[in-house]
């Protein structure tokens, strides 16, 4: 079923201000792939595996890192794309003032108390990726990085459970065989 004209042009409208935001941003793997990769794979899971038809929420997806990984603001999010979408990228921002550990363990503290949106969100984003960690890992992330990060998503996902069946048990099955790829990894 095609999403009303006004749904979809939000979602493209989301797609080219994120690709714009993310522009000169890479990824971690070997091939340092753009950084955008990331937000359409979460969008495409949101859609495609958790079923999720909601514009707003596809387009959090899509805007999720922008507020923690590039110079865009709050104020500025809302301005272009309103107060609940703003509010759901905030909901899984990372503050970047704090120390790494403190902000996973944030993760894992504020993920229950999410709103239902930014918990789909969530889930979408660990799935992007750990089947990243598995298909494309960083290239400097030792075995013993990529379990110790893998452990970490399921503490953040457990806070979340009961949000989308079909998107916790893919998270569970990529995490099955993340697990099972890094056994070979010294």
């Amino acid at each position: 079923m095609t999403p009303p004209a006004d749904e979809l042009a939000l979602v493209l409208r989301a797609l080219h201000f994120a690709a714009d935001k993310h522009r000169h941003q890479r990824r971690k793997d070997v091939h340092a792939s753009p950084y955008i990769n990331h937000p359409i794979a979460v969008a495409e899971v949101l859609r495609n595996v958790g079923g999720v038809g909601d514009a707003a929420t596809l387009a959090a997806g899509i805007l999720h890192d922008t507020i923690e990984d590039t110079e865009t603001t709050p104020a500025e999010l809302e301005r272009e794309f309103g107060r609940e979408i703003r509010v759901i990228v905030e909901e899984v921002t990372d503050d970047m003032s704090l120390p790494s550990k403190v902000r996973k363990q944030l993760q894992i503290e504020h993920a229950p108390q999410a709103s239902h949106k930014a918990r789909l969100v969530k889930l979408a984003d660990k799935i992007s990726n750990i089947r990243d960690l598995v298909d494309l890992p960083p290239a400097e992330w030792s075995a013993e990085r990529k379990r110790n990060y893998v452990t970490w998503a399921q503490a953040v996902v457990a806070g979340v459970r009961g949000t989308n069946a079909a998107l916790e048990e893919h998270f569970d099955t990529l995490c099955e065989r993340a697990f099972a790829q890094l056994a070979n990894e010294p």
